[in-house]
């Protein structure tokens, strides 16, 4: 049974959604504010979180940013209706995806189940040894799936769930063009519809993380109204 982190300012939020979630299978636990959800979290990390940006004592934005010091589990953000700053920012700072307010609860649903999916695909707890389980060594580039590791030049870097498998599919075969809408089938369902910013905003957090690892660090190219190519060093 996974465990849910439900964190928001508004009870009714918290209520309903909590219900749904357990009605589903998973078990959950709620906090109204992000400093109380850092505290439980520093004893015990849930599976997942899904977190309100706007909230008393420690709104979202810097939880988020707590969070990815020490964990890169799974984290989906409550962003306001006409709020697109918001999006992106979350985005670029680790959020692996984002649902807006008002929102359909089956929809948040399915986009946990589907980011709960991607991370044991990632960890390799589901099926046999694949090519995409097995360690993959592409010049400096290190990716080992069963432990969620990668290396750059020897550096551990740490990755989202979603970072991860974007970098796999980028890396699996080098010189050849992903398209926003390839990368988009990689790391999200079917049934979960994103944008070509939310790609976008991906690839420049993982840039930038690798580039924490080594400032030189270019094999990401980006083809300008054609996606995106991991050229091997």
């Amino acid at each position: 049974m996974s465990k849910i982190a439900l964190v928001d300012d508004d009870r009714n939020i918290l209520t309903s959604v909590a219900m749904t979630l357990e009605a589903e299978g998973f078990e959950v636990d709620t906090y109204n504010d992000g400093q109380t959800a850092l505290d439980a979290f520093s004893k015990r990390l849930p599976d997942m979180a899904v977190l309100d940006i706007k909230m008393p004592r420690m709104d979202g934005m810097d939880l988020l940013q707590r969070l990815r010091q020490k964990s890169s589990m799974p984290v989906i953000f409550l962003t306001s209706k006409d709020d697109e700053i918001d999006e992106v920012l979350g985005l670029r700072m680790g959020a692996d995806d984002y649902v807006k307010k008002p929102f359909s609860q089956r929809l948040l649903v399915e986009r946990i189940r589907a980011l709960l999916r991607r991370q044991e695909a990632v960890a390799g707890d589901i099926g046999p040894t694949t090519e995409e389980t097995k360690v993959m060594v592409r010049g400096h580039l290190t990716m080992d799936p069963l432990r969620h590791a990668v290396k750059w030049k020897g550096n551990d870097v740490s990755l989202t769930v979603t970072e991860f498998l974007l970098l796999q599919a980028l890396a699996q075969r080098p010189g050849f063009v992903k398209s926003r809408d390839q990368l988009m089938d990689v790391a999200y369902d079917d049934q979960v519809y994103v944008d070509d910013r939310t790609i976008d905003s991906h690839i420049k957090r993982l840039r930038k993380k690798m580039r924490q690892a080594d400032d030189d660090f270019a094999a990401i190219e980006t083809l300008y109204g054609i996606g995106y190519r991991y050229n091997e060093e």
